[in-house]
């Protein structure tokens, strides 16, 4: 029997009102926010205060007009600077509460953080704000105007950071070059690679068949399925190791796998050392 050890994962219930997919919060930070990550999907705006926000494994200085989006198959850290208070809207939403059409734009446009400019920030808190407000007032047409705004805020990360990182244009592997159901198994697949995540599941997502599915991706993707989702739940593990202290066995579960002898053996055939020889490569 496998015991699962994990940092803290954020879940829906906890969160979220039973009755609603999306809720607005204004937090305060003046501790440090420990490595964890979430069931649903989470964009916060930085109002105020300075500090380091750690995405992903990537580090980068964390003040007003930051930006940045968590999909479920994301982690992060929070350090304020010393004596800082780092006050932040932070929106969390259900896969659900968007169009498909904006999953596909947050899986083609990486990494989800963007330090705007001043006046741009302004607009940024102002559109908070109004979600705030309606989240509060609840008036006619609230839920609808809080979608709207919450997409105005993906689609100003998701420009920004495909202006910021142009290179990602040329990406043979673009989900748009796909067919579209092999694409919407992609998108899915790169949200949820961390659960268990059947051949059958991800096709039966994608309206497929899981022969033709499978099919098709060899194809069109240039790996099998099971290659692909194992190189996801690897990348992920690299990025754990380095950027974490979290033992091998935690990272282990953390991405995917179901054991660590079969996560050792899978790392060691594609990066050429262990995961422990890996991390001190890093140190």
């Amino acid at each position: 029997m496998t015991v699962e050890w994990t940092p803290e994962r954020l879940l829906n219930e906890n969160y979220l009102d039973a009755s609603s997919p999306f809720r607005i919060y204004e937090h305060s930070i003046t501790n440090k926010i420990e490595t964890h990550w979430h069931e649903f999907f989470e964009i916060a705006f930085v109002l105020s205060g300075s500090g380091v926000h750690t995405l992903n494994g990537v580090s980068r200085r964390l003040e007003r007009g930051l930006l940045f989006l968590l999909t479920p198959a994301d982690f992060h850290e929070i350090v304020p600077d010393p004596g800082e208070t780092i006050r932040l809207y932070d929106l969390i939403f259900l896969e659900s509460f968007i169009k498909y059409d904006l999953l596909e734009l947050i899986y083609a446009n990486s990494p989800y953080s963007y330090p705007f400019e001043p006046k741009e920030a302004d607009q940024l808190e102002e559109l908070c704000r109004r979600i705030w407000d309606e989240t509060k007032n609840a008036d006619i047409g609230h839920s609808i105007l809080i979608q709207g705004a919450l997409e105005r805020l993906l689609i100003d990360l998701a420009r920004a950071c495909r202006k910021s990182t142009p290179e990602v244009r040329e990406d043979s592997s673009a989900p748009h070059l796909l067919h579209p159901s092999l694409r919407r198994g992609l998108v899915y697949m790169h949200h949820h690679f961390r659960e268990p995540l059947t051949l059958a599941k991800v096709a039966n997502y994608a309206g497929l068949s899981a022969t033709y599915f499978s099919e098709c991706f060899s194809k069109q993707v240039g790996l099998s399925y099971q290659n692909y989702l194992q190189q996801l739940r690897l990348k992920f593990a690299k990025s754990l190791l380095a950027s974490t202290d979290l033992t091998i066995t935690e990272v282990c579960f953390a991405a995917g796998f179901n054991t660590v002898p079969h996560f050792e053996r899978v790392f060691k055939q594609t990066y050429h050392q262990t995961p422990s020889g890996y991390r001190k490569t890093q140190a």
